[in-house]
């Protein structure tokens, strides 16, 4: 029979109760704890019995056998305080006395059986996975390891545990009061068809800005200053498409090598804004601050979109770091594989959360209903959105996630954005989501980039892509705005360097260039990276037009990335994700460069005339049908000689594409606001290397045809303006578009 002293040792190494050092330091705490409530979860400053001022505390921790509620002082004074109520697998109390500003977080205890998936270690100080603030910056020393990181036994590293308090290694989540009714606010709901999307980094965006106080500089009040909003409303977007800013925390690997996550992608805080945007502070005030951007965008008529991390976190595989939900219950939030031990993963990031579990779609689901109704925001675009909705192992889109979100009365009236798959098998789900989800149309990317470099075998996929994607959308209800339509996003090149570079070049990130995607579908034009050739500099400026031009007039919905209106560089890196400096923030000098300033212009003249003519953001898929007594139909294509497409051009290689918009359905207004017929438009996409002679389509096409923009031309300042009779030929440039506007 095992000695007392022993039987002591073996029940701290499972769990069952505290070490002597976290169970000497409990002893300490003796603030009275009520009862409190359930709900809602998280910390929320109330008015308790006998109108005492205090804050409940309630967290799901379903499999535990305790939890301690910790406060800290501003000296790092820890108290612990019990929980002792527990309502269908919440623990929660009333704490008199704790108000706004407090921070605090949880020890959990329970079991220790990784075999099993039980995780439980209160030796680890655990973030409220519903803290609205969070204190503190995470690192990741060995104390923060539920397991003992340098046991020598590699291949059970992860289930000897650790017994050293987290506590001063991890950052603490804090009472945040805030009765904000948002009264004074007026959202700009833009709807789907006339939405203009620009994705942006909170901190990249304004780093480098100069007409920006140093102070505000990389920060939710540099994006709420008006230099910065100025850009964004002459540039003509309607949302921006914020990269994540819930709290984040930064790999292990990464720190190793002396860098750190730049695009957030590896969320811990599903209601925390990312401290480290914040000007004013981080005990609370980001959530104020966060709040007046919201207001400032919304003041300028722009939504605000949050690119949002749910199907996985930062705490990693069973090697990664215990910093809250894995120590509340693993087994509860977590998918695990058949051996326990073991995650399973369809992120690449070494977890993937069991939405399909009640508790984890309630955490979700409870975080976007608080950012839409609390923090202001418009729409969400959903990371690898696909993992979300397995139900078990299989995509489903039937799944709970999906089924929740379609009855949710506050959600289902949201921009909904998918990235339509994950990285495990059957994960590829583009044109699968249901009605009210829009997506990523990551083969509009493909179809455009292959085109202007010359890769395309044929033209069938290009006019699918540039009219809509009905092969993928028209079912079930879905319109043209299903597809957010993008040449670049923030993960591979950016706009400049598609055409600069043809090979990653990510040497800089640490891990031999092997990181980041080899399929970049580029063209550098001639000479790899920057050159001082004036012929390849010139021609790399019109490549940057015409794929400019080809997204903004392509029917969809239209998504451009911060700074490839002006020319951003990463160097050729495709993979920036931890280059938190000069290589990804914005560099606010470009548009003092001749090139560059009227590749500006050119976007600001394109987006307004998407503004103004609705045949360029239709509502519905063209018909392609013959209409009237003419016979003309919606959308028709051309070839060279000014005939239209048979299905024998669409099968054969094709360099040049003439697309006939036609706008005599669509109700429009001309410039005295009188209700008018939209226009007609012809655009000719040209990719060979050799101008065309192109025969504009004759009468009952169109009389005339006036020439709206011409790509060939460095100055975009001002519309060509020439006028051509149909059945005429124009000389169209070498890789180049026209765009004409239909007369007569």
């Amino acid at each position: 029979m095992a000695s007392a002293a022993e039987q002591e040792a073996e029940a701290v190494r499972d769990g069952v109760r505290p070490s002597p050092a976290v169970e000497q330091a409990g002893r300490r705490a003796a603030p009275v704890v009520w009862p409190g409530a359930p709900t809602p979860l998280g910390a929320r400053c109330r008015v308790g019995p006998e109108g005492v001022a205090g804050t409940n505390f309630a967290l799901w921790a379903g499999g535990a056998e305790a939890v301690e509620l910790c406060l800290f002082g501003a000296d790092g004074t820890e108290r612990r305080l019990p929980l002792n109520e527990l309502t269908h697998e919440i623990w929660h109390g009333f704490v008199p006395g704790v108000g706004s500003g407090q921070r605090y977080g949880y020890r959990v205890h329970g079991r220790w059986d990784p075999w099993t998936g039980a995780r439980w270690n209160p030796a680890k100080l655990l973030l409220d996975p519903y803290a609205r603030a969070v204190d503190g910056e995470f690192a990741l020393p060995a104390e923060v390891y539920g397991h003992v990181r340098d046991w020598p036994q590699q291949h059970v590293a992860d289930t000897v545990r650790d017994d050293r308090d987290s506590a001063p290694f991890v950052p603490k989540g804090v009472v945040v009061h805030d009765d904000d009714d948002w009264s004074d606010d007026r959202r700009p709901k833009t709807p789907w068809p006339d939405s203009v999307i620009y994705e942006l980094h909170v901190k990249g965006f304004t780093r480098l800005h100069p007409d920006i106080p140093e102070p505000l500089r990389g920060t939710y009040a540099g994006l709420a200053h008006p230099a910065a909003v100025e850009h964004l409303v002459r540039l003509g977007v309607t949302a921006v498409e914020l990269l994540p800013v819930h709290q984040f925390a930064h790999e292990d690997h990464l720190l190793r090598r002396g860098l750190r996550n730049y695009w957030g992608y590896n969320s811990i805080g599903y209601f925390a804004p990312h401290a480290g945007y914040s000007a004013s502070g981080t005990a609370g005030q980001q959530v104020g601050e966060f709040k007046k951007m919201v207001r400032a965008l919304h003041a300028a008529g722009i939504e605000v979109i949050l690119d949002v991390v749910y199907n996985h976190t930062a705490e990693a595989g069973e090697l990664g770091p215990t910093l809250s939900l894995k120590g509340i219950d693993n087994r509860g939030y977590y998918r695990l594989q058949s051996d326990a031990r073991r995650y399973a993963d369809y992120t690449g990031c070494g977890n993937t959360l069991h939405v399909v579990q009640p508790q984890v779609l309630r955490l979700i689901t409870d975080s976007l209903r608080y950012w839409v109704t609390e923090m202001g925001v418009d729409g969400f675009r959903f990371d690898l959105a696909a993992a979300l909705a397995r139900s078990f192992h299989d995509v489903d889109m039937l799944s709970p996630f999906l089924a929740v979100i379609a009855q949710d009365p506050v959600l289902r009236r949201v921009k909904l954005i998918a990235e339509p798959w994950d990285v495990g098998n059957g994960g590829y789900q583009v044109g699968a989501f249901p009605p009210l989800w829009t997506e990523w149309n990551d083969r509009y990317r493909d179809a455009v980039r292959d085109f202007w470099r010359g890769a395309l075998p044929d033209v069938r996929d290009l006019g699918y892509r540039l009219s809509g994607s009905s092969d993928l959308y028209a079912w079930g209800g879905r319109r043209p705005y299903a597809s957010v339509n993008f040449i670049t996003a923030h993960d591979g090149f950016t706009l400049r360097d598609l055409v600069s570079y043809e090979w990653k070049h990510n040497e800089a990130n640490g891990e031999g260039n092997r990181d980041g995607t080899n399929d970049n579908r580029a063209w550098n034009c001639g000479a790899e990276g920057e050159t001082e050739d004036p012929e390849v500099g010139a021609l790399r400026l019109r490549q940057l037009r015409n794929l400019l031009t080809t997204l903004l007039l392509s029917t969809g919905v239209p998504m451009l990335v911060a700074g490839d209106e002006m020319g951003r560089t990463q160097g050729g890196n495709n993979n920036a994700y931890c280059q938190d400096n000069e290589t990804s923030w914005l560099d606010w000098s470009l548009p003092e460069d001749p090139g560059r300033a009227q590749l500006l212009a050119l976007t600001r003249r394109l987006l307004a005339l998407r503004h103004h003519h609705p045949v360029l953001r239709r509502r519905a898929f063209f018909s392609g049908r013959p209409q009237g007594a003419d016979g003309l139909r919606d959308l028709a294509w051309f070839t060279a000689d000014g005939t239209e497409m048979t299905e024998q051009d669409w099968y054969a290689p094709a360099a040049t594409l003439g697309l006939y918009l036609s706008g005599r359905d669509i109700p429009g207004r001309d410039a005295r606001g009188e209700q008018v017929t939209d226009d007609s438009f012809l655009a000719i996409l040209h990719a060979d290397h050799r101008p065309v002679e192109f025969r504009l389509p004759a009468p009952p096409w169109a009389e005339t045809y006036e020439l709206v923009l011409d790509t060939s031309l460095e100055d975009q300042t001002h519309a060509p303006g020439t006028e051509h009779r149909g059945g005429e030929t124009v000389t169209v440039a070498p890789r180049s578009v026209l765009l004409l506007r239909v007369g007569g």
